[in-house]
């Protein structure tokens, strides 16, 4: 949505989002529906209330600056909100998939429970034969 389109010989890259922004209004409105995508996605696996504040936040800086007249359509094209929501997004999973989960402790409690019985056993085994 925010890099898809390359202008040649530059290392600038806009995407359709800032294409469609182009309609007044409507597009804008168009755009902003697009990059509930990322949010939508958020939410399904589960990101914290603090990133997806800040991903509204970054969606509705995009939408009000492609508003403006004019110089809309060229922030919409170097804000990227869907980019910078990606990114969030992504720093949020790393983060938990970094996250290793303590391990279980040691069932100390099953093991002297079957040695006392093995010692149970095998001393009834001796005194029987």
């Amino acid at each position: 949505m925010d890099s898809s389109i390359g202008i040649p010989f530059t290392r600038f890259k806009f995407g359709v989002e800032a294409v469609i922004g182009l309609v007044p209004v409507v597009g804008d409105f168009v755009g902003l529906v697009l990059s509930s995508y990322v949010l939508i996605e958020a939410h399904r696996v589960g990101a914290s209330k603090s990133v997806k504040r800040r991903m509204r936040r970054n969606m509705i800086i995009d939408f009000v600056g492609g508003l403006l007249p004019v110089v809309g359509d060229a922030f919409d094209a170097i804000y990227k909100a869907n980019t910078r929501n990606t990114a969030l997004l992504r720093t949020y999973l790393e983060q938990q998939l970094a996250v290793e989960p303590t391990p279980p402790p040691f069932p100390w409690k099953t093991l002297i429970g079957l040695s006392i019985l093995l010692a149970l056993f095998t001393g009834g085994l001796t005194l029987i034969l």
